[in-house]
């Protein structure tokens, strides 16, 4: 039996539904896994966060783009306007001039959002590249577009690691970025960077609170007519996919699955965050180690997981499967394919 993700369209809409009771806008972000985008674009009017003109192709109204752009020349920014698009977001001074260079000869209106940089006390930042402008180069450019002709709106636009779930006092943090007078002139506020999901090595007993800050703050925005935008990836694609797989070896405590982190689960690497297992017992039985079948050291789907005496043969299921689960081409490994159920 070949390896199987099975994916969930009523689960999909039960997350989106959980995250639109706290913000005026959803802009599900589709590299997360682009097949949740038709089952949300079919079922209701939520935007989708777009990073790459290759990731259009899984959006048929193109009007419900938010497109995040880096690197652009004018003739690429002419391309999308073309298609309908007209909502962007832009994170360095120099694609913002080669946005406005394109605006002054068209006569089209956008929406635009300013990415900005905030910092992150948590997580080690010098591993990651830190997207966005200064709190003052936002303030002075908003002041400077809000009358641009063809601006009708402007946001701003910043991001969270999804699951960097100790910094969420946003209101604070946006408070001392951006001066009253700015807050006045933008009429949205993008919290990028999603919501976390349940994995074996999260607390997911946090969610709560953080949704408890996000009302506050959308009550915050509210009073200033100001619409908050959730940017969701994995919350609402995570929970909506399983991952099917069989044993296919066992030996001492070792279980070998039909399957490998580098073709289905790339995140167990990059994060890392490691699946659950459908089943799995709290630390009673005997604790396995979940191998995947290439032979790389690293290909661990869990390090140790309690588990009811699994045979070779037997169904192995990984829960929470949905997010960034992009293949490889490491020993060639066979792209899973994907099964969409109600």
């Amino acid at each position: 039996m070949k390896p199987e993700f099975i994916l969930s369209k009523s689960v999909v809409l039960k997350q989106y539904n959980k995250v639109k009771e706290h913000c005026s806008i959803v802009s599900y972000s589709s590299k997360t896994n682009p097949l949740v985008t038709s089952v949300l674009e079919e079922n209701n009017d939520c935007w989708f966060s777009i990073h790459l003109k290759n990731e259009l192709k899984n959006v048929k109204d193109k009007s419900r783009v938010l497109f995040l752009a880096q690197a652009w020349t004018v003739q690429e920014v002419a391309s999308l306007v073309s298609l309908g698009i007209n909502k962007f977001a832009v994170d360095n001074e120099q694609d913002l001039e080669t946005l406005l260079a394109y605006l002054g000869k068209s006569d089209v209106m956008i929406t635009l959002f300013l990415r900005l940089k905030l910092k992150e006390h948590t997580l080690r930042t010098e591993k990651y590249f830190v997207f966005g402008m200064s709190s003052s180069t936002i303030n002075e450019k908003v002041r400077t577009l809000i009358d641009h002709p063809n601006i009708s709106a402007l946001g701003v636009h910043f991001h969270r690691k999804t699951q960097n779930m100790a910094e969420w006092n946003y209101q604070y943090e946006i408070s001392s970025a951006l001066d009253n007078d700015v807050l006045e002139k933008i009429k949205f506020m993008n919290i990028g960077g999603g919501l976390p999901s349940e994995y074996a090595n999260t607390n997911v007993k946090v969610v709560s609170g953080i949704f408890n800050k996000i009302d506050l703050l959308k009550e915050w925005l509210l009073e200033k007519k100001i619409n908050l935008i959730i940017e969701p990836g994995r919350f609402i694609a995570a929970p909506a996919v399983k991952l099917v797989t069989t044993i296919v070896g066992k030996h001492s405590n070792n279980l070998i699955v039909n399957a490998s982190v580098y073709n289905t689960d790339m995140d167990a690497l990059i994060v890392p965050v490691k699946l659950l297992v459908e089943g799995e017992l709290n630390k009673e039985g005997k604790p396995f180690v979940i191998k995947g079948i290439t032979p790389c050291s690293m290909d661990l789907f869990r390090y140790r997981v309690y588990l009811d005496n699994p045979q070779v043969g037997d169904s192995l299921v990984f829960l929470n499967a949905g997010a960034y689960n992009f293949t490889t081409e490491f020993c060639d490994l066979d792209k899973i394919e994907t099964e969409i159920v109600e």
